[in-house]
C-alpha cells in the first residue's frame, strides 16, 4: 500500500472546509473525492476523473453499503405509509394530549423526541430518520427550531446505539474484537459500557437541554430568532388515526432486529451451551442484513395493518411506497458520496496516518484520553465512526496489552471518540441524514451541534484522564 502521508488528509479536509464555506455538500464531497483520486493518480486529470466515477460505482460492491442505501429507501416508504395512514398525526395528537396543560410543554416535546431516538437503538440512521420525520411537524407548530430537532435526533441515536450490544453496532464491534483470541468480545463490550463517557454524557446533556430550555452558542441564536413558517405538503390525506398505526410497525422493526441478528449468525455460532451460541450468533451475524430484514418486517407489518383497516389498496400501497422512496433520493445520493469518501480515505490511509503520527504520545495513564482524541480526529476527517472503530480497535487492543492500559477503558475510548468525531464532521452520513430528515440546512446543523458536542467531548476527555490514573 502506498504511503500518502500528509496528502491523505487533504481530500477530507477540503470537503469539510468547502462544505462549511459554500454550504453545497454534494459539490464539496464530490470535489473532495475527485482531488483524492487525483492524488492517487499522481495529478493525471483524466485518470482522476475516471477513478472518481468508478469510486461511486464501487460503493455498491460492499453489501453493507448497498443494504444501507436500500434501507434508506425502505424507511422512506415506511414513513410515507405511516403518514398516509394517519399514524403520525395520531401519535402527535397523543403526545399533545398527554402533555397538554403541563408546564414546560416545549421542553417535554423535545425530551419526547430524544426519548424516541434513544428507544430506537436498532440502527442510528433509522433512529434519526424516524425522529426527524415524525417530530418535524410538531416542532414547526410550536416554533421550536428545526436545528434543535436535528441535534436531538443526531445526538440521541448513535450514543444509544453504541451503548446497547443487541444491535448492528454491537455485532460489528464484537466482530472486530474476534480478531484477538485473548479477548472475549461480548464481555469486553459489556464491561466497556460504563466507561463510554461521551455517549453517557451526551445522552444526559441531550435530556437536560431539552427539559431546561437552556441554549448556548449558535443554537441560542436560532432559538431566539423568529421561526419561519414551514409548509407540509406531502400530498397525503389529512387523516388522523390511532397512534398504534405508527408505534406497531416501528416496534416490530426494533423488536425483530435481535431475532434477525441471531438467526443470521446461528449457523456460524460456535458449539457450546444455548446461551453461548446466542452470543456467538450475535457476534457472527450481519448487522446490516439484520437491520434491513427488520426494516422490511416493519414495512410489511404496516402494509398488512393498513390493508385490514381498508386504508390501502394495492395501487395506493405502491404509489405511496414509491413516493416515500422518492423523498429519500437526495439522502441516498448523499450516502453514496459519504461512503465513497470513506472508501477514499481508506485507500489513502488517512486513519492509519493519523494514528501512526499520534501513537508515539501514548503512555498508560493518558492512553485512554489520547486514544479518544485520535479516534475523534479520524472520525471527523473520514466521516465514519465504524471505519474509525476498525482502525483504532486494531491498534488499541494490542497497544493496551503493550503499555498495560485498561482494555475496557481503551475500547470505550475508541467507541466514544468515533461517535464524537462523527457528530462533529460535516461529511458524516449520520450528520447529513439528521439535517435532511429534520428539514434544516446541513451546515446550520453542524454549526449548532458542534458547541454541544465539544462540551461533552471535553468532559469525556477529562473523565478518561481521571479514569486512566484510577483503573
Amino acid at each position: 500500500m502506498t504511503d500518502y502521508g500528509f496528502w491523505s488528509l487533504i481530500p477530507p479536509l477540503l470537503a469539510i472546509g468547502l462544505a462549511i464555506r459554500t454550504k453545497q455538500v454534494v459539490f464539496s464531497l464530490s470535489l473532495g473525492i475527485f482531488v483524492g483520486y487525483l492524488i492517487i493518480q499522481k495529478g493525471n486529470l483524466f485518470e482522476g476523473f475516471l477513478s472518481t466515477i468508478t469510486a461511486f460505482v464501487d460503493v455498491f460492491q460492499s453489501k453493507g453499503n448497498t443494504r444501507t442505501i436500500v434501507l434508506t429507501l425502505i424507511i422512506g416508504a415506511l414513513i410515507q405509509l405511516i403518514k398516509y395512514s394517519g399514524g403520525i398525526n395520531g401519535f402527535i395528537n397523543w403526545v399533545q394530549k398527554r402533555l397538554a396543560g403541563q408546564s414546560n410543554f416545549k421542553g417535554k416535546v423535545q425530551a419526547t423526541s430524544a426519548l424516541t431516538g434513544f428507544l430506537i437503538f436498532v440502527e442510528s440512521n433509522i433512529s434519526i430518520l424516524t425522529v426527524g420525520t415524525i417530530f418535524r411537524p410538531l416542532f414547526d407548530k410550536h416554533k421550536i427550531p428545526r436545528e434543535k430537532l436535528a441535534y436531538l435526533a443526531d445526538s440521541s441515536s448513535a450514543p444509544s446505539c453504541v451503548l446497547f450490544p443487541l444491535n448492528a453496532w454491537g455485532a460489528y464491534v464484537m466482530g472486530l474484537l474476534l480478531a484477538f483470541p485473548e479477548v472475549d468480545p461480548f464481555q469486553t463490550l459489556i464491561y466497556s459500557i460504563p466507561f463510554n463517557f461521551y455517549a453517557i454524557l451526551t445522552l444526559g446533556f441531550v435530556f437536560w437541554l431539552a427539559l431546561s430550555g437552556k441554549e448556548f452558542g449558535e443554537m441560542k441564536k436560532f432559538a431566539e430568532r423568529k421561526q419561519p413558517q414551514h409548509e407540509h405538503n406531502d400530498n397525503t390525506e389529512d387523516r388522523t388515526s390511532s397512534p398504534l398505526n405508527m408505534v406497531v410497525p416501528i416496534a416490530t422493526m426494533v423488536l425483530t432486529m435481535p431475532f434477525f441478528l441471531i438467526y443470521g449468525g446461528w449457523d456460524a455460532g460456535l458449539e457450546g451451551g444455548f446461551t453461548d451460541k446466542i452470543w456467538n450468533s450475535i457476534s457472527n451475524g450481519s448487522g446490516s442484513e439484520a437491520v434491513l430484514n427488520a426494516c422490511f418486517a416493519g414495512f410489511l407489518t404496516a402494509a398488512i395493518m393498513y390493508g385490514f383497516q381498508k386504508m390501502l389498496t394495492i395501487k395506493t400501497f405502491i404509489d405511496q411506497s414509491f413516493k416515500g422512496m422518492n423523498d429519500m433520493v437526495v439522502m441516498a445520493v448523499l450516502m453514496v458520496l459519504a461512503f465513497a469518501i470513506g472508501n477514499l480515505c481508506n485507500e489513502l490511509g488517512t486513519g492509519i496516518y493519523v494514528s501512526r503520527v499520534t501513537s508515539a504520545w501514548l503512555i498508560p495513564e493518558v492512553a485512554p484520553a489520547l486514544i479518544f482524541i485520535i479516534s475523534s480526529f479520524i472520525a471527523f476527517a473520514t466521516g465514519t465512526s465504524w471505519g474509525t472503530f476498525a482502525i483504532m480497535i486494531s491498534i488499541g487492543v494490542p497497544l493496551s496489552f503493550a503499555v498495560d492500559a485498561n482494555l475496557y477503558l481503551v475500547i470505550a475510548a475508541v467507541l466514544g471518540g468515533g461517535v464524537f468525531g462523527d457528530h462533529c464532521s460535516p461529511i458524516s452520513d449520520t450528520t447529513l441524514i439528521a439535517s435532511v430528515a429534520s428539514g434544516c440546512d446541513h451546515i446550520d446543523h453542524v454549526r449548532t451541534q458542534l458547541p454541544y458536542a465539544l462540551f461533552t467531548g471535553g468532559l469525556a476527555i477529562l473523565c478518561y484522564l481521571i479514569a486512566g490514573f484510577i483503573f
